[in-house]
Parts: structure tokens; C-alpha cells; sequence
């Protein structure tokens, strides 16, 4: 929301007041509705400090205090939609059932708020929108699908496929990273362990050498004077930064947009994002194009179901590429996102006139590669385990017996 200051004349005397309003056209609007007398000017202007205030500790404890939704409550809902629809029940009532049988409480709210939105005429996709970074992209998509074909109940049944789908796919994620979890705990735990207690009884010893410490024992003893003397200033100034982080991921676009970038240049964490969201686009783009709608309005939302920035910014410019006349297929090459392999096979899917169906086959090679990268995550990562845990061991046995080593040269010589 923005911030407009209403210039008016009331009963002959010049005044203002402030508006909040999505667009100069909007407080314009508002403006003549709400402020007695005449409206003279409207000017945009910065927010002021107490809504700069309030604003900032709403985020603040929403980030600390606010829960998401369970997906599973999600997904019970949607299938108890589908179900309805499909029984011939209306859209309102079968929402209203939903809302009462749901046990989440922000669901309930959410459902009543678009039982009220449909009674006010509101279509169910606008209505849906106001929540999307609650209940996902996906979810708007596929609802406005279902508007658009006419078929809400093959939607939603299609929809909690989807995020079935994406449940799996994190318990997967989850019980892969158990194992690294834990070794990764173990070994911080065991590190302190010895920062604490064990290094602090050969520190003494060292000092009283006099001599110069090699490299190796000289950064244990950076490490133990870190751990014992700022241990708690570190844990605390690592909490600012989680803190920070979370509140700029939260508000700002360009912190977003720079760390979607880097992100898909991270080793695993990055063909993790690529092919889990390359594979639910081509989902979504698939089912919109085999209902009949155009392809350019099938790219436009299916654009939407993209949560990476850089990904998405590509994928947006193959509509722009496409209402120019381009085909779909130049497009997609133009992207530099797909392997040349499905950029053909996109092609005889646009020369036979079976666009879907290839669009499908897409899919499905996303698909495979996403599970084939989560049902071997535990592979991929333990060379690097072994090589972090291979490093740690390295450093505390030269660090604490190389300056050991050469006290005995000396006493023996």
C-alpha cells in the first residue's frame, strides 16, 4: 500500500489528511468518496513513521510468532472440495462444509474470507490471490484453470495431486538429510567438546614453550580463545544475522532476486531448484494448454507457479517472445534453461500438433531427474562429510602434537 495526502476544502477552509490506496488512481477515487467537500490535489507521499513502526514490528512478529499452514490440512481440503464439486454440490456451500470441518484455524479463517468474497461477487481465482503466499501459486493457477475450462472439481483433484506430490517430495528431502544432520551435529557437539575442555589443558603447556607455534596449533588456539572468551557474543551476533536475514528476505525484492541467483549456482542446492521447479511449471503449463487455453495465456500462468526469481524472470520472457511471433520452441532455446534434447522434442510437439503430449514427456524427464537428485542426496553429500570431518581431525592432531613433536626434539637434543 502507498501513502497520499488528500488536499481538500471543507466549509470554506483548505485541509488535509492522509490515505493509503494501491495507486494515485485509486486515492483519487477514495478520496471523492470518503473526504467531505471538494478535493483540490493528491500527492504521493512517504509513509509516516508510526505506520513505518507498526509495519515493521507486524513483520517482526510475524516472522517470530506467525505458523504456516500444515500442508496436509491443506491437502485434506482440497480433495473434501474436489469431492463436493464433483457430487454436484455448489462451490459455496461445498466451501463452507470445508470450513467447518477443517481443524487449522488460519484454513478456517481463510475459507470464510472467500465464502464472503463469493457472496459479494468476487470470482474464486481473485478471491484465492489474497492469500497465494499462503496457500502457493500452484494453487491460484489451477483454481483459475478450473474457472476458465469449466471443470473446478477436475482442478482441484488435479491440485492436490500437485501437492501431494510436493509433500512426498520433503519427506524425501527430510529423511535424506537426516544422516548428514546428524553426523553434522556430532561433530560441532564433539568440536566444542574439545574447544572447551581439551585444548584449554594443552594451551598452558604451549604458552610456557616460548616458542613460536606452528600454523595448525596457532588456529586452534584462535578457535578455543573464540569459543571460551566470545562464545556467547558469537551466538549472539549469529542471531542477528538469522534475524536479519529473515526480515530482508521477508521485505526486500533485491536481496530475493540476488539470492535466487547465487542460489542455483550452490553445488546440489541449485539442481534441486531447477528441476523441481522446471518440473512443476511444465506440470502446470501442460494441463493449461491440454484444457484448450492459448499458449500465451498458459505461459502467463504458469509463470506464476515460479517461486525462483532468476527462473522466473527467463521463463516470462518466452510469453513476450511468443505474442512477438516467435515460435515456442526459438523461445525456449532463447531461455538457455533446457538441454537441446527437449527443446526438440517441443518442436514435434508444435510441428505435429501434439504439444501436450510433449510438454508431458518434459515433465516427466524433470520429474525423474528431481527424484533421481532427492533418492541420492546422501551419496552426493558424503564425500563432502567425509572430507569436512577428514579436515577436522587433520587440524587437531597437527595442532596439538606438532608443538609436542618439537618440545621432545629439543629435550632429546
Amino acid at each position: 500500500m502507498k501513502y497520499f495526502e488528500v488536499t481538500y476544502i471543507f466549509k470554506g477552509k483548505k485541509a488535509k489528511k492522509v490515505v493509503k490506496a494501491t495507486s494515485r488512481e485509486d486515492a483519487v477515487s477514495i478520496s471523492k468518496t470518503k473526504t467531505p467537500g471538494v478535493v483540490i490535489k493528491v500527492n504521493e507521499i512517504e509513509a509516516p513513521l508510526e505506520d513505518k513502526m507498526k509495519e515493521f514490528f507486524e513483520q517482526v512478529s510475524s516472522m517470530l510468532f506467525k505458523k504456516s499452514i500444515k500442508l496436509d490440512n491443506l491437502i485434506t481440503s482440497f480433495r473434501q472440495l474436489a469431492v463436493m464439486v464433483n457430487a454436484g454440490i455448489s462451490i459455496h456451500d461445498s466451501i463452507r462444509e470445508v470450513k467447518n470441518a477443517t481443524v487449522d484455524k488460519r484454513l478456517q479463517e481463510i475459507f470464510t474470507k472467500i465464502d464472503d468474497d463469493l457472496n459479494s461477487g468476487l470470482s474464486l481465482t481473485v478471491s484465492v490471490n489474497n492469500f497465494k503466499n499462503e496457500l502457493g501459486e500452484v494453487t491460484v493457477a489451477m483454481i483459475e484453470l478450473g474457472e476458465t475450462t469449466g471443470n473446478m472439481a477436475e482442478s482441484l483433484t488435479k491440485l492436490s495431486d500437485i501437492l501431494e506430490e510436493v509433500r512426498d517430495n520433503r519427506a524425501k528431502f527430510k529423511k535424506a538429510m537426516r544422516y548428514p544432520t546428524t553426523v553434522i551435529i556430532a561433530i560441532f557437539v564433539a568440536f566444542s567438546i574439545i574447544m572447551i575442555y581439551v585444548v584449554p589443558q594443552f594451551k598452558t603447556t604451549f604458552e610456557d614453550l616460548g616458542a613460536d607455534l606452528p600454523l595448525p596449533t596457532q588456529i586452534l588456539m584462535t578457535l578455543e580463545k573464540m569459543f571460551n572468551e566470545y562464545g556467547s557474543y558469537s551466538f549472539a551476533a549469529l542471531m542477528i544475522l538469522v534475524f536479519i536475514y529473515k526480515y530482508y528476505k521477508r521485505t526486500s525484492k533485491e536481496f530475493n532476486d540476488f539470492l535466487d541467483k547465487h542460489l542455483l549456482k550452490v553445488y546440489l542446492i541449485g539442481k534441486v531448484i531447477f528441476f523441481s521447479t522446471m518440473s512443476r511449471f511444465f506440470l502446470v503449463l501442460t494441463e493449461l494448454i491440454r484444457a484448450g487455453l492459448p499458449v500465451a495465456e498458459a505461459l502467463d500462468t504458469a509463470v506464476l507457479t515460479v517461486d525462483n526469481s532468476e527462473i522466473k524472470r527467463k521463463l516470462a520472457a518466452i510469453r513476450i517472445s511468443v505474442e512477438r511471433g516467435v515460435s515456442l520452441t526459438d523461445a525456449f532455446r532463447e531461455t538457455d534453461l533446457m538441454q537441446g534434447m527437449l527443446v526438440q522434442m517441443i518442436s514435434a510437439g508444435e510441428q505435429s500438433g501434439m504439444l501436450d503430449t510433449m510438454l508431458d514427456k518434459v515433465t516427466e524427464y524433470y520429474k525423474s531427474r528431481f527424484q533421481e537428485i532427492i533418492d541420492n542426496l546422501t551419496a552426493y553429500i558424503e564425500p563432502i562429510l567425509l572430507a569436512f570431518i577428514a579436515g577436522m581431525v587433520l587440524l587437531l592432531a597437527l595442532g596439538i602434537f606438532l608443538p609436542m613433536w618439537d618440545l621432545a626434539g629439543a629435550v632429546k637434543n
